[in-house]
Protein backbone atom coordinates (compact mmCIF):
# COMPACT_ATOMS: atom_id res chain seq x y z
CA UNK A 1 0.00 0.00 0.00
CA UNK A 2 1.26 3.56 -0.63
CA UNK A 3 2.31 5.71 2.31
CA UNK A 4 -0.66 7.55 3.73
CA UNK A 5 -3.23 4.85 2.98
CA UNK A 6 -5.67 4.27 5.80
CA UNK A 7 -5.45 0.55 5.08
CA UNK A 8 -1.68 0.45 4.71
CA UNK A 9 0.85 -0.70 7.26
CA UNK A 10 2.60 2.61 7.88
CA UNK A 11 -0.32 4.79 8.89
CA UNK A 12 -0.78 8.44 8.04
CA UNK A 13 1.65 11.32 8.33
CA UNK A 14 1.45 15.07 7.77
CA UNK A 15 3.92 14.84 4.89
CA UNK A 16 1.91 12.06 3.24
CA UNK A 17 -1.16 14.29 3.55
CA UNK A 18 0.68 16.96 1.56
CA UNK A 19 2.36 19.18 4.18
CA UNK A 20 6.14 18.78 4.57
CA UNK A 21 7.23 20.97 7.48
CA UNK A 22 10.85 19.80 7.24
CA UNK A 23 11.01 20.90 3.60
CA UNK A 24 9.70 24.33 4.60
CA UNK A 25 12.32 24.62 7.33
CA UNK A 26 15.08 23.78 4.86
CA UNK A 27 13.87 26.45 2.44
CA UNK A 28 13.54 28.97 5.26
CA UNK A 29 17.14 28.42 6.31
CA UNK A 30 18.19 29.04 2.71
CA UNK A 31 16.40 32.39 2.46
CA UNK A 32 17.10 33.70 5.97
CA UNK A 33 20.21 35.63 4.81
CA UNK A 34 18.09 37.45 2.23
CA UNK A 35 15.57 38.40 4.90
CA UNK A 36 18.24 39.42 7.40
CA UNK A 37 19.78 41.74 4.83
CA UNK A 38 16.66 43.93 5.07
CA UNK A 39 16.99 44.38 8.84
CA UNK A 40 18.44 47.57 10.18
CA UNK A 41 19.46 48.37 13.73
CA UNK A 42 15.84 48.86 14.77
CA UNK A 43 14.93 45.19 14.19
CA UNK A 44 15.43 43.62 17.61
CA UNK A 45 14.11 40.15 16.71
CA UNK A 46 13.66 38.83 13.18
CA UNK A 47 12.67 35.49 11.65
CA UNK A 48 12.46 32.55 14.04
CA UNK A 49 10.47 33.50 17.15
CA UNK A 50 6.68 33.69 17.18
CA UNK A 51 6.75 37.47 16.66
CA UNK A 52 9.16 39.95 15.14
CA UNK A 53 10.19 42.93 17.27
CA UNK A 54 10.92 46.46 16.05
CA UNK A 55 12.55 48.87 18.49
CA UNK A 56 10.78 52.16 19.24
CA UNK A 57 12.53 55.41 20.17
CA UNK A 58 12.75 55.77 23.92
CA UNK A 59 12.25 52.07 24.66
CA UNK A 60 9.58 49.52 23.99
CA UNK A 61 8.97 47.51 20.82
CA UNK A 62 6.35 46.87 18.22
CA UNK A 63 5.58 43.16 17.90
CA UNK A 64 4.30 41.86 14.56
CA UNK A 65 3.06 38.54 13.25
CA UNK A 66 1.22 37.16 10.22
CA UNK A 67 -0.55 33.83 9.89
CA UNK A 68 -3.32 31.86 8.24
CA UNK A 69 -5.95 29.30 9.19
CA UNK A 70 -4.80 26.54 6.84
CA UNK A 71 -7.12 23.90 5.47
CA UNK A 72 -9.46 24.15 8.45
CA UNK A 73 -11.24 26.42 5.96
CA UNK A 74 -12.19 23.33 3.93
CA UNK A 75 -14.01 21.96 6.98
CA UNK A 76 -15.81 25.27 7.44
CA UNK A 77 -16.88 25.33 3.79
CA UNK A 78 -18.19 21.76 4.02
CA UNK A 79 -20.09 22.58 7.22
CA UNK A 80 -21.32 25.98 6.03
CA UNK A 81 -20.04 27.53 9.27
CA UNK A 82 -17.49 30.34 9.02
CA UNK A 83 -17.73 32.60 12.08
CA UNK A 84 -15.27 30.47 14.05
CA UNK A 85 -12.68 30.84 11.29
CA UNK A 86 -12.73 34.60 11.92
CA UNK A 87 -12.11 33.96 15.62
CA UNK A 88 -9.34 31.52 14.74
CA UNK A 89 -7.27 33.92 12.68
CA UNK A 90 -7.37 36.71 15.26
CA UNK A 91 -6.61 34.51 18.27
CA UNK A 92 -3.79 32.73 16.46
CA UNK A 93 -2.11 36.06 15.75
CA UNK A 94 -2.85 37.44 19.23
CA UNK A 95 -1.18 34.41 20.82
CA UNK A 96 1.91 34.75 18.64
CA UNK A 97 2.66 38.30 19.76
CA UNK A 98 1.58 37.54 23.34
CA UNK A 99 4.65 35.27 23.60
CA UNK A 100 6.71 38.48 23.25
CA UNK A 101 4.79 40.17 26.07
CA UNK A 102 2.85 42.33 23.62
CA UNK A 103 -0.54 44.00 24.03
CA UNK A 104 -2.43 43.87 20.71
CA UNK A 105 -2.99 47.24 19.04
CA UNK A 106 -4.53 46.51 15.65
CA UNK A 107 -5.28 43.70 13.24
CA UNK A 108 -5.66 43.51 9.46
CA UNK A 109 -7.02 40.69 7.31
CA UNK A 110 -6.59 39.43 3.76
CA UNK A 111 -9.59 37.57 2.33
CA UNK A 112 -9.35 36.01 -1.15
CA UNK A 113 -12.04 34.01 -2.92
CA UNK A 114 -13.22 32.84 -6.30
CA UNK A 115 -16.50 34.70 -5.93
CA UNK A 116 -17.56 36.86 -2.99
CA UNK A 117 -20.35 35.26 -0.97
CA UNK A 118 -21.83 38.00 1.26
CA UNK A 119 -23.00 35.52 3.92
CA UNK A 120 -19.58 33.85 4.22
CA UNK A 121 -17.81 37.22 4.35
CA UNK A 122 -20.23 38.55 6.97
CA UNK A 123 -19.72 35.50 9.20
CA UNK A 124 -15.94 35.88 8.99
CA UNK A 125 -16.08 39.57 9.88
CA UNK A 126 -18.42 38.78 12.80
CA UNK A 127 -15.86 36.30 14.13
CA UNK A 128 -12.90 38.61 13.62
CA UNK A 129 -14.56 41.62 15.24
CA UNK A 130 -15.71 39.56 18.23
CA UNK A 131 -12.18 38.25 18.79
CA UNK A 132 -10.66 41.71 18.29
CA UNK A 133 -13.01 43.20 20.89
CA UNK A 134 -12.08 40.43 23.31
CA UNK A 135 -8.36 41.14 22.76
CA UNK A 136 -8.79 44.90 23.00
CA UNK A 137 -7.47 45.59 19.50
CA UNK A 138 -8.91 47.33 16.45
CA UNK A 139 -9.74 45.64 13.16
CA UNK A 140 -8.03 48.45 11.29
CA UNK A 141 -8.56 47.33 7.71
CA UNK A 142 -7.80 44.64 5.20
CA UNK A 143 -8.04 43.48 1.60
CA UNK A 144 -10.83 41.57 -0.10
CA UNK A 145 -9.89 39.98 -3.41
CA UNK A 146 -12.08 38.12 -5.89
CA UNK A 147 -9.78 35.87 -7.92
CA UNK A 148 -11.71 33.50 -10.22
CA UNK A 149 -9.33 31.09 -11.84
CA UNK A 150 -7.06 31.11 -8.82
CA UNK A 151 -9.70 29.99 -6.31
CA UNK A 152 -12.55 27.68 -7.23
CA UNK A 153 -16.00 29.16 -6.79
CA UNK A 154 -16.95 28.60 -3.15
CA UNK A 155 -13.34 28.38 -1.96
CA UNK A 156 -11.56 31.12 -0.03
CA UNK A 157 -8.45 31.83 2.03
CA UNK A 158 -7.93 34.06 5.03
CA UNK A 159 -4.73 35.55 6.46
CA UNK A 160 -4.19 37.85 9.40
CA UNK A 161 -1.62 40.49 10.34
CA UNK A 162 -1.27 41.92 13.83
CA UNK A 163 0.74 44.66 15.52
CA UNK A 164 1.16 44.91 19.28
CA UNK A 165 3.10 46.98 21.78
CA UNK A 166 5.72 45.63 24.16
CA UNK A 167 6.23 48.29 26.76
CA UNK A 168 9.79 49.04 27.87
CA UNK A 169 11.01 46.41 30.30
CA UNK A 170 8.08 44.07 29.60
CA UNK A 171 9.57 41.77 26.94
CA UNK A 172 10.59 38.33 28.29
CA UNK A 173 14.30 37.64 28.64
CA UNK A 174 14.86 34.08 27.45
CA UNK A 175 18.43 34.24 28.72
CA UNK A 176 16.99 33.99 32.25
CA UNK A 177 15.57 30.54 31.52
CA UNK A 178 17.55 27.84 33.30
CA UNK A 179 17.51 24.09 33.89
CA UNK A 180 15.02 23.30 36.63
CA UNK A 181 12.49 25.90 35.52
CA UNK A 182 8.92 24.60 35.40
CA UNK A 183 6.73 24.15 32.32
CA UNK A 184 3.06 25.07 32.74
CA UNK A 185 0.59 23.86 30.12
CA UNK A 186 -2.40 25.98 29.13
CA UNK A 187 -5.11 23.72 27.71
CA UNK A 188 -6.26 23.94 24.12
CA UNK A 189 -9.88 23.80 23.00
CA UNK A 190 -8.94 21.13 20.46
CA UNK A 191 -7.01 21.21 17.19
CA UNK A 192 -6.92 25.02 16.99
CA UNK A 193 -5.60 25.89 13.49
CA UNK A 194 -3.00 23.33 12.48
CA UNK A 195 -2.77 19.76 11.26
CA UNK A 196 -5.97 19.90 9.23
CA UNK A 197 -4.53 18.44 6.04
CA UNK A 198 -3.77 15.29 8.02
CA UNK A 199 -7.10 15.46 9.87
CA UNK A 200 -9.01 15.73 6.60
CA UNK A 201 -7.17 12.65 5.32
CA UNK A 202 -8.03 10.70 8.46
CA UNK A 203 -11.73 11.56 8.21
CA UNK A 204 -12.05 11.88 4.44
CA UNK A 205 -14.96 9.39 4.21
CA UNK A 206 -16.72 10.44 7.42
CA UNK A 207 -19.75 12.80 7.41
CA UNK A 208 -19.23 15.87 9.58
CA UNK A 209 -22.58 15.10 11.21
CA UNK A 210 -21.35 11.77 12.61
CA UNK A 211 -21.24 11.59 16.40
CA UNK A 212 -18.36 9.43 17.65
CA UNK A 213 -19.12 8.13 21.18
CA UNK A 214 -15.82 9.40 22.52
CA UNK A 215 -16.51 12.92 21.19
CA UNK A 216 -20.16 13.15 22.26
CA UNK A 217 -21.10 15.64 19.56
CA UNK A 218 -20.89 15.94 15.77
CA UNK A 219 -17.40 15.59 14.29
CA UNK A 220 -17.76 18.88 12.43
CA UNK A 221 -18.43 20.78 15.66
CA UNK A 222 -15.29 19.33 17.26
CA UNK A 223 -13.09 20.07 14.23
CA UNK A 224 -14.35 23.66 14.04
CA UNK A 225 -13.88 24.46 17.74
CA UNK A 226 -12.26 27.94 17.73
CA UNK A 227 -8.66 28.65 18.61
CA UNK A 228 -8.26 29.70 22.27
CA UNK A 229 -6.75 33.08 23.16
CA UNK A 230 -4.20 33.00 25.99
CA UNK A 231 -3.75 36.76 26.30
CA UNK A 232 -5.45 37.07 29.69
CA UNK A 233 -3.81 33.96 31.16
CA UNK A 234 -0.34 35.14 30.15
CA UNK A 235 -1.12 38.47 31.76
CA UNK A 236 -1.78 36.75 35.09
CA UNK A 237 1.41 34.67 35.15
CA UNK A 238 5.01 35.67 35.89
CA UNK A 239 6.79 33.88 33.08
CA UNK A 240 10.17 33.79 31.36
CA UNK A 241 9.20 32.29 28.02
CA UNK A 242 6.12 31.03 26.21
CA UNK A 243 5.63 28.71 23.24
CA UNK A 244 2.48 28.91 21.14
CA UNK A 245 1.89 25.32 20.01
CA UNK A 246 0.81 25.59 16.38
CA UNK A 247 2.31 24.17 13.16
CA UNK A 248 5.09 21.76 14.13
CA UNK A 249 3.29 20.69 17.28
CA UNK A 250 4.91 20.49 20.70
CA UNK A 251 8.17 19.11 19.31
CA UNK A 252 8.64 21.95 16.85
CA UNK A 253 7.43 24.89 18.92
CA UNK A 254 8.56 24.40 22.51
CA UNK A 255 12.28 24.72 21.63
CA UNK A 256 11.58 28.13 20.04
CA UNK A 257 11.28 29.76 23.46
CA UNK A 258 14.33 28.04 24.98
CA UNK A 259 18.01 29.03 24.83
CA UNK A 260 20.08 26.76 22.59
CA UNK A 261 21.74 24.94 25.46
CA UNK A 262 18.45 23.86 27.02
CA UNK A 263 15.70 21.36 26.24
CA UNK A 264 12.50 20.15 27.87
CA UNK A 265 11.19 17.00 29.50
CA UNK A 266 7.41 16.55 29.53
CA UNK A 267 5.32 14.11 31.56
CA UNK A 268 2.56 12.85 29.27
CA UNK A 269 0.46 11.80 32.27
CA UNK A 270 0.41 15.38 33.60
CA UNK A 271 -2.40 16.55 31.31
CA UNK A 272 -5.45 15.14 29.56
CA UNK A 273 -5.75 15.76 25.84
CA UNK A 274 -9.19 16.25 24.26
CA UNK A 275 -10.43 12.91 22.87
CA UNK A 276 -10.18 14.10 19.24
CA UNK A 277 -6.41 13.51 19.35
CA UNK A 278 -6.68 9.86 20.36
CA UNK A 279 -9.35 9.34 17.70
CA UNK A 280 -7.01 10.78 15.05
CA UNK A 281 -4.13 8.64 16.28
CA UNK A 282 -6.04 5.36 16.28
CA UNK A 283 -8.13 5.91 13.17
CA UNK A 284 -5.16 7.08 11.10
CA UNK A 285 -2.61 4.85 12.83
CA UNK A 286 -0.50 7.96 13.30
CA UNK A 287 2.80 7.42 15.11
CA UNK A 288 3.32 9.19 18.45
CA UNK A 289 6.23 11.28 17.12
CA UNK A 290 4.03 12.36 14.23
CA UNK A 291 1.22 13.34 16.60
CA UNK A 292 3.49 15.41 18.86
CA UNK A 293 5.24 16.94 15.86
CA UNK A 294 1.97 17.99 14.20
CA UNK A 295 -0.64 18.78 16.86
CA UNK A 296 -0.84 20.70 20.14
CA UNK A 297 -2.04 17.49 21.86
CA UNK A 298 -4.17 19.46 24.29
CA UNK A 299 -1.62 22.16 25.19
CA UNK A 300 -2.18 25.36 23.22
CA UNK A 301 0.52 27.28 25.07
CA UNK A 302 3.44 26.09 27.19
CA UNK A 303 4.89 28.63 29.60
CA UNK A 304 8.29 28.63 31.35
CA UNK A 305 8.21 29.86 34.95
CA UNK A 306 10.56 29.87 37.90
CA UNK A 307 9.71 27.10 40.40
CA UNK A 308 8.96 29.79 43.00
CA UNK A 309 6.40 31.43 40.67
CA UNK A 310 4.12 28.45 39.99
CA UNK A 311 0.58 29.54 40.95
CA UNK A 312 -1.76 27.27 42.86
CA UNK A 313 -3.71 24.96 40.59
CA UNK A 314 -1.40 25.40 37.60
CA UNK A 315 -0.96 22.38 35.31
CA UNK A 316 2.74 21.57 35.64
CA UNK A 317 3.55 19.39 32.63
CA UNK A 318 7.35 19.22 32.74
CA UNK A 319 10.61 21.01 33.32
CA UNK A 320 13.48 22.65 31.52
CA UNK A 321 16.58 20.44 31.31
CA UNK A 322 20.08 20.71 29.93
CA UNK A 323 20.04 19.72 26.29
CA UNK A 324 22.05 16.66 25.31
CA UNK A 325 21.40 14.27 22.46
CA UNK A 326 19.39 14.72 19.27
CA UNK A 327 15.98 15.49 20.81
CA UNK A 328 15.43 18.84 22.54
CA UNK A 329 11.99 17.77 23.74
CA UNK A 330 11.51 14.41 25.44
CA UNK A 331 7.98 13.24 26.25
CA UNK A 332 7.61 10.21 28.48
Amino acid sequence: MPAGSLTGAEGLSYAAAGVDIEAYERVLEKVKPLIAATHGKDVAVGVGPFAGLYALPGGGHLAASADGVGTKIKIAIAAGSHRGIGVDIVNHCVNDIATAGARPLFFLDYFATGRLDPEVFTQLIEGMTAACREAGCALLGGETAEMPGVYALGDYDLAGFIIGLVEAGRNPDHARIKAGDVLIGLPSSGLHTNGYSLVRKVFEDVPLSRVFPELGRPLGDVLLEPHTSYLDELGRLRWKGAAHITGGGILGNLPRCLPDRLGARLDRKAWTAPPIFELIRTRGRVADDEMYGTFNMGLGMIVVVDPSEVPAGAAVVGEVVRHSGPDRVVIS
